[in-house]
C-alpha cells in the first residue's frame, strides 16, 4: 500500500506536507517546499497518491502491484529530480494508494503547511485550480500555498 524511504532528522521537527503527481508542476511544488523547509528547520514529506481507475474496477484486468509498479515508474524521476540538492532536508517520500485530495489533507495533520503544484487548463489557466488543489485547500486542516508553475 504504501512505500516509505527516509533520510536523517528527528520525530519532532516541524514538517511540510507536499504532493507529487510527476507533473512539472508538481516538481516544482515539491522544489518550493524543500527550499522552504530549509529556511525554517522542517521536514519535508512528499506524498504521492494514487487510486485504480474506475474503468479497471469495471473490467479488471490488472492487479493492485501492477498498478503500483507503474506509479512507482512514474513518480520515481519526478521525486528524484525535485529532491536533487535536497541532501541537507530531512525527505521522507510515501506513495499511498488513495484518493490523492483525502490523502494529502491527511498526511497534513499537524503541518505546518501543506503544498501542491496548480495545473493549468487551457488559456483560462489561471482562473481555475486542478481538483486536488481546490480540495486540499477546502478542506487541509493547516495552511496550503497552491505552487504556481511557470
Amino acid at each position: 500500500m504504501s512505500e516509505e524511504s527516509e533520510s536523517s532528522g528527528g520525530d519532532r521537527e516541524p514538517f511540510i506536507v507536499v504532493g507529487v503527481d510527476g507533473s512539472r508542476a508538481s516538481i516544482a511544488a515539491v522544489t518550493w517546499a524543500i527550499d522552504h523547509a530549509r529556511r525554517i528547520g522542517a521536514r519535508v514529506e512528499v506524498i504521492g497518491a494514487w487510486e485504480v481507475p474506475w474503468s479497471e474496477l469495471v473490467s479488471p484486468t490488472k492487479v493492485d502491484d501492477d498498478y503500483f509498479r507503474q506509479v512507482r515508474e512514474r513518480l520515481e524521476p519526478a521525486i528524484a529530480e525535485a529532491l536533487t540538492g535536497a541532501d541537507d532536508v530531512h525527505t521522507v517520500v510515501r506513495i499511498v494508494e488513495w484518493y490523492p485530495g483525502p490523502a494529502l489533507v491527511q498526511a497534513a495533520e499537524h503541518a505546518e503547511m501543506l503544498v501542491v503544484g496548480s495545473h493549468r487548463y487551457g488559456v483560462m489557466g489561471g482562473m481555475h485550480l486542478g481538483s486536488v488543489a481546490s480540495y486540499c485547500a477546502h478542506h487541509a486542516p493547516c495552511p496550503v500555498l497552491i505552487h504556481r508553475h511557470r
